[in-house]
Parts: C-alpha cells; structure tokens; sequence
C-alpha cells in the first residue's frame, strides 16, 4: 500500500467548536496526538475532526468529537465524564475505535491477492426463468 503524500494529522485537521477557545486547541491537540498514527491513512485535506463542550465544568457537561474523511460516513464520539480530560480522552479512544472498526469492515482481510488487486466485479445476474418460477408456485 503505497503512502498518502500528505496524511492527515490531529494538529492540521482539528478545529475547537462551542465551549472551546483557540487557547485550548494546543492542549486538546496534544491530548489527541494518539490519533496521528490512525489518521495517517487519509489525506489531510479530505480529513476533518471538530471538537466541543456543551455546559463545560459544569455537572452533565457533555464532550463531543466529530470526524469527517471524505467517502465515509461521519463518526460522532461523546462523553459525560465530569473530568474535562478524561472526557476527551474518552472521546479520542472511541474515535480510534470506531476508526479501526471501520478499515476492518472496508478491507479484506486474509486474503492479500483481493488486498492488491481490488475485488472481482461481479457477473451479471443471470435471468430468471419465469416459467420454472410458476411451475415451482403451482405445485406449491
């Protein structure tokens, strides 16, 4: 598998949403640096995350953490630790979780000729025989 020429990183695709400052972007950034090595597959450029806090340091704070990569479905990660770090912590985990879930439903996995070569495209289907079908009903 040949490398991405400009892989996506925690420090170049993180924003801070609602409940956040740009002063916190550099602690949350190191927090979130574990996820360098997963979001290395993808382009930075197609690679988004989105961080927020609704009522923070307050009781029932909620930590949100949004991942968008082109071609993929968003991925969402919450908590409501009541420790803002481990909150984000929290989130970072599930979001490397869910990522690692995700490469493992989309590639095969023990069969390397399909890894490199793609998947066979598969013939057409073939036509039914619609009088078998009605002769099969019948006897029914």
């Amino acid at each position: 598998m040949s490398a991405v020429a400009n892989p996506a990183t925690v420090a170049e695709c993180l924003r801070v949403g609602a409940g956040f400052s740009q002063g916190d972007r550099n602690w949350i950034a190191e927090q979130f640096a574990p996820l360098d090595a997963r979001l290395a597959g993808f382009h930075a450029d197609s690679t988004e995350l989105e961080v927020s806090v609704k009522d923070r340091e307050a009781r029932g704070q909620k930590v949100t953490l949004e991942c968008w990569i082109a071609g993929r479905q968003k991925i969402v990660t919450t908590s409501s630790e009541e420790d803002l770090h481990a909150a984000l912590n929290d989130c970072r985990d599930d979001l490397r979780r869910k990522l690692n879930d995700a490469k493992t439903r989309q590639e095969p996995r023990h069969n390397k000729h399909v890894r490199e070569m793609g998947q066979p495209v598969p013939d057409q289907p073939a036509e039914l025989d619609v009088d078998a079908l009605r002769a099969d009903a019948e006897t029914a």
